[in-house]
C-alpha cells in the first residue's frame, strides 16, 4: 500500500473504501483510523514506505466504530501495543460489548439510498433493511469526549460530532492548523459535504456546519476527510464556502 504525502508529518493511507491517516512526531506515530478488516499488513507496509517503522506506532485514534475505519484496529493494537482511543459512546461497540446501530435510511434522499444499495449489494443488504457488519472486537484504552486533548501534533483536541454514529469525533490540531473530520464530512466531486449512511442525518449536518465554522475561525489549512482526497492547503476556506449550501 503506497501512502500519499499530505504534509511532511502527515500521510494518507488509501483503501478501496475510505482511508487512514498517519501522523509523525519524531519517532512516535499516531494512526487515525485503520481501514477495513484485514488491512494490518497493508498499513504496516504504508508506514515503512513513509520512512518510518511500524514498531513506532504509539496510538490509534478511531473516529467512529464502522468497520471501514476500525476494522484493523484490533490486529494493529495487538501487534504494536498501541493505545486505542475512541469516544465513550462508540467504545462499547468497538469492544464488541454492544451491537452496531444501523444507519437510519428511511429519510435519506433517493440518491443516498441508491448508493447504499450499490455499496452493500454484495452483502445482500438494502436501504429498506439497513445493517452494518462489525469490525473485529478491539480493546479501547482511552475513552474520550468533547474537549479532551491527545498528545500528538502539538495537542489534538477531540470534537464530539454525533450523527454519523453517536460517538463520532473530529480532531483539531490548532498548532498544525489541521482538522480530521472522520465521516462527518466527505470530499465528493462537488466539494466537501455531510457524510452519508448516518444514524441521524440532522445531527450530522449540524456537525458538518460546526466543523466548517470552526475551521474558518481557527484558520485551518489542512483538512483530512474519512472519504475523499484531503485538502493540504486552503481547507478552512473551502469548508467555509461550502457551508453556505447547507445553511
Amino acid at each position: 500500500m503506497k501512502p500519499q504525502t499530505v504534509r511532511p508529518l502527515l500521510h494518507v493511507i488509501p483503501f478501496p473504501v475510505g482511508q487512514a491517516y498517519l501522523w509523525r512526531d519524531g519517532d512516535a506515530l499516531t494512526l487515525v483510523d485503520t481501514g477495513p478488516p484485514g488491512s494490518a499488513d497493508a498499513v504496516e507496509d504504508a508506514i515503512r514506505r513513509s520512512g518510518a517503522e511500524p514498531a513506532a506506532l504509539r496510538r490509534i485514534v478511531l473516529t467512529h466504530f464502522h468497520p471501514d475505519h476500525a476494522g484493523s484496529a484490533a490486529e494493529l493494537a495487538k501487534r504494536h501495543r498501541a493505545e486505542v482511543v475512541a469516544h465513550r459512546a462508540d467504545a462499547p461497540v468497538v469492544r464488541g460489548d454492544a451491537p452496531s446501530p444501523p444507519p437510519d435510511m428511511a429519510d435519506a434522499p433517493e440518491w443516498e439510498r441508491a448508493l447504499f444499495d450499490q455499496v452493500h449489494a454484495p452483502l445482500g443488504i438494502t436501504a429498506d433493511a439497513p445493517k452494518l457488519s462489525l469490525a473485529p472486537p478491539c480493546r479501547v484504552d482511552r475513552e474520550v469526549d468533547e474537549g479532551d486533548v491527545l498528545d500528538f501534533g502539538g495537542g489534538a483536541t477531540v470534537l464530539s460530532v454525533p450523527g454519523h454514529t453517536e460517538g463520532s469525533i473530529a480532531l483539531l490540531l490548532p498548532d498544525q492548523r489541521t482538522l480530521f473530520t472522520g465521516d462527518t464530512v466527505a470530499q465528493i466531486e462537488d466539494g466537501p459535504a455531510p457524510g452519508v449512511f448516518n444514524q441521524d442525518r440532522g445531527r450530522t449536518v449540524a456537525g458538518f456546519r460546526r466543523l466548517c465554522a470552526l475551521s474558518a475561525k481557527e484558520k485551518v489549512e489542512t483538512v483530512c476527510f474519512g472519504h475523499g482526497a484531503p485538502l493540504a492547503t486552503g481547507g478552512g476556506e473551502t469548508l467555509a464556502r461550502t457551508a453556505a449550501r447547507y445553511s
